[in-house]
Order: C-alpha cells, then structure tokens, then sequence
C-alpha cells in the first residue's frame, strides 16, 4: 500500500483497472469469463459486420437510385418507397453498429470487472436517451413519408 501513496490517483486507478483484465499470476481466465467472450465476441463481429455489409449495400443502392430518380422524376411514388428503403437502411446499419459495440464495451466490462466511474454511467444514461430519441424520430418519419405515399398513390401526373 506504501507504494501506491506516492502514486497520482488516476496511475493508482489504472494500474487497478488492470487487475481485472489480467489474470493472477498461476491461474487461468475463469470459466464464465470465457465463455463470455467466446459467445459475445462472435455476436459482436457477426453484428458489426452486418452492419457494415448493411451501409455498403444502402450506399451502393442509393448511388444506383439516384440517376432513375433524376429520369424519372415524375414517378413519386417509388421514389418515395426507394428514399424510405434508404433511410431504413441507414437506420438498420446504425443499429447493428451500435448493438455491436455495445457488445464488445460489455465484454470489456466483464472482463475488466471494474466499476465505471460515476461520469461514465451519466454518459451511458445519455446515450441510451439518444437512442430512444432517434427511434422515436425514426417512427416519425416512417409515418410521415408513409402518409405522403398514400397521398401520392392514388395521384398521377400527366
């Protein structure tokens, strides 16, 4: 403990944070820490490459989808089913990212078994507001651009 007194605070916090990840010195990682990581690492890797498979697939789509709507401008109706399978997309892609990452954060977590220091649990606390707030918006605006569908749809220009 002497050792530790002449130390600054946050040396002493890492060095302690470091305790939990490492194992003690003869023995092996326990039992429900592998199989932690050996079922959430592969959820994690599997969801975060959704998610990239997910944007790349929105983006290539949606650089396909432009050109038709600059031709066929006129044509309200797909474009608006088109716009809305982007946005979906998007939101798809960020929910596989974000669920991904926080799989991993968790992992670490229960790794590390170290308590989050009381500034990170408001900013946990904000992110999952966020979260909620984007989902609402998201249902907001599928509702909104499925109103204007059933406006356009029985409506044709000549």
């Amino acid at each position: 403990m002497a050792e530790h007194e002449g130390q600054r605070p946050h040396a002493r916090y890492q060095q302690e944070g470091m305790k939990g990840i490492l194992p003690d010195k003869g023995q092996g990682p326990s039992a429900s820490k592998v199989l932690a990581v050996a079922t959430l690492l592969p959820v994690g890797g599997t969801l975060l490459g959704l998610s990239g498979v997910t944007l790349a697939g929105t983006v290539l789509g949606l650089a396909v989808a432009t050109p038709l709507f600059l031709l066929f401008s006129p044509v309200l109706v797909p474009a608006a089913i088109t716009i809305g399978l982007a946005v979906l997309g998007f939101l798809t892609s960020g929910a596989f990212g974000l669920t991904a990452l926080s799989a991993l954060s968790w992992i670490l977590n229960y790794l590390r078994h170290a308590r989050m220091p009381e500034h990170m649990e408001h900013a946990k606390r904000r992110m999952s507001e966020a979260t909620g707030q984007v989902g609402q918006r998201a249902r907001e605006a599928g509702q909104a651009m499925q109103s204007k569908v059933q406006e356009g749809g029985g409506v044709r220009r000549e």
